[in-house]
């Protein structure tokens, strides 16, 4: 019957325009972003040992864990086999949204790698704003005369083997770890002094996305099920045929 082949039709047209949006949705929510470095750069969090500044080369950034007010991002070879570091990351603000991916650094003096600061994705307003241990955040401060966001808790600043998971002890460190900002003059001051946080249906938003992309292996099973129950429906209308 001509209705049952409609059905099969659009059946198929729906699942591929499904797959399709689960594709573009997974690299939105933790927001893959390949970056090439012309030079050292400098970054914070758990890093790899020996890692604390990354050669010029290429790199993948990504969201691991997302929280309401705070982030975890990871940053892996190009290869994305080997996670170099593991960073704590605060939301924060950026006056013109662009298209294009923006990843911006402190400037220090010649002859020191530049400091990684903030990565905004393309089309957000709200970008991630990394923060530092107090003892870098104090120097960084001064040298830049800005405010750097730190955090005193006693994280390990080296690994000797990468961190895979958003399970590991240290992860959830860095989830509950105390952020404030580092003044140039050392003063420590309030987060929200610096940092103007996203609006509260967007921390409501933020708050409900996957931890990891555990769940994807999830959608896809549904949509081969979804797929067989079209085939099945097409050979039971070739059957009234």
């Amino acid at each position: 019957m001509k209705i049952f082949k409609a059905v099969t039709t659009v059946c198929c047209v729906a699942l591929m325009g499904a797959a399709l949006t689960t594709i573009a949705r997974a690299d939105d929510w933790n927001r893959k972003t390949v970056f090439t470095f012309s030079g050292p750069v400098e970054i914070p969090g758990v890093h790899l040992k020996g890692w604390g500044v990354l050669p010029a080369g290429t790199y993948v950034f990504k969201i691991v864990d997302s929280q309401s007010d705070r982030h975890i991002v990871q940053i892996f070879s190009a290869d994305e086999k080997t996670v170099y570091a593991t960073i704590l990351a605060i939301p924060n603000y950026r006056l013109k949204v662009t298209g294009k991916t923006v990843i911006t650094f402190r400037e220090r003096p010649a002859g020191e790698p530049q400091a990684l600061r903030a990565w905004f994705y393309p089309g957000r307003a709200w970008g991630e704003e990394f923060v530092y241990p107090k003892a870098v955040a104090i120097e960084i401060a001064k040298s830049t005369n800005t405010a750097v966001l730190s955090t005193q808790a006693d994280l390990p600043l080296e690994v000797s083997e990468p961190i895979r998971t958003v399970n590991e002890p240290v992860v959830a460190q860095l989830r509950e770890a105390p952020v404030a900002a580092i003044q140039p003059s050392g003063e420590q001051v309030q987060l929200a002094q610096v940092v103007t946080p996203p609006p509260a249906e967007q921390l409501v938003a933020s708050a409900a996305l996957p931890g990891t992309a555990s769940n994807l292996p999830l959608i896809g099973l549904f949509g081969l099920m979804t797929l067989g129950a079209a085939f099945a429906l097409g050979a039971f209308a070739r059957r009234f045929q």
